[in-house]
């Protein structure tokens, strides 16, 4: 398909299909996560339009399209978040999601080097429950899986103003702006560490080996 006709089906697909699905798949996380503490925040979404075309459209180093096939290989047109207080409340939701969906893949997402901060964060791609679909739903048009990101407080703060700061595509941070977005990288990331231990000596929760 060429983009203006990716970009036509998706928004059908948007509107008809995903959007549904990330309500009715809010709603499924919250049943099945409800006897967890300190969740502060259960959501789901649709991806837009236009970052589904913008993704899709992608190309690799040698120019050859990243996807050939993006409604297949895009697994995140569905996506969830779990935002929970504490570290170690990441480890107890993992064991929820693994009790009540279908794992297919597993990622903990930390920065290469022991002295680089960055992004951290859990995800899963897992497949979509059948009791969210309709007798009626057109399966050949739906996503077989979402992505779940499990996340902390600190976190998600972090990545949602860092990636809204960092990136910008028609402006280059200076030196001074990288280190200002490393900093508080870095920040985030030692608030984290302490709010976990204090988590552990205040509320008697398993002390957390954070990375």
């Amino acid at each position: 398909m060429m983009a203006n006709e990716l970009l036509a089906e998706y928004t059908v697909r948007h509107e008809q299909i995903l959007k549904p699905l990330a309500a009715a798949l809010t709603v499924h996380l919250e049943d099945n996560l409800s006897g967890i503490e300190r969740i502060d925040r259960i959501t789901a979404r649709a991806k837009s339009p236009l970052r589904f075309i913008a993704k899709a459209m992608k190309a690799m180093d040698d120019g050859g399209a990243k996807y050939d096939q993006p409604f297949e290989q895009i697994q995140d047109l569905v996506g969830a978040r779990v935002i929970v207080f504490y570290r170690q409340d990441i480890e107890v939701v993992t064991e929820a999601i693994r009790r009540y969906y279908k794992p297919i893949e597993q990622r903990e997402l930390i920065p290469e080097r022991e002295s680089e901060f960055g992004y951290f964060g859990k995800h899963f791609i897992l497949a979509l429950p059948e009791e969210l679909f309709d007798d009626d739903a057109d399966r050949t048009r739906s996503p077989m899986f979402f992505e779940l990101q499990v996340k902390t407080l600190f976190q998600h703060a972090w990545s949602e103003a860092g990636h809204d700061l960092a990136y910008k595509p028609n402006a280059e941070l200076t030196k001074l702006q990288k280190r200002l977005v490393a900093l508080t990288a870095a920040q985030a990331w030692g608030a984290d560490q302490q709010f976990a231990q204090l988590h552990a000596e205040l509320n008697g929760a398993p002390r957390h080996e954070g990375q």
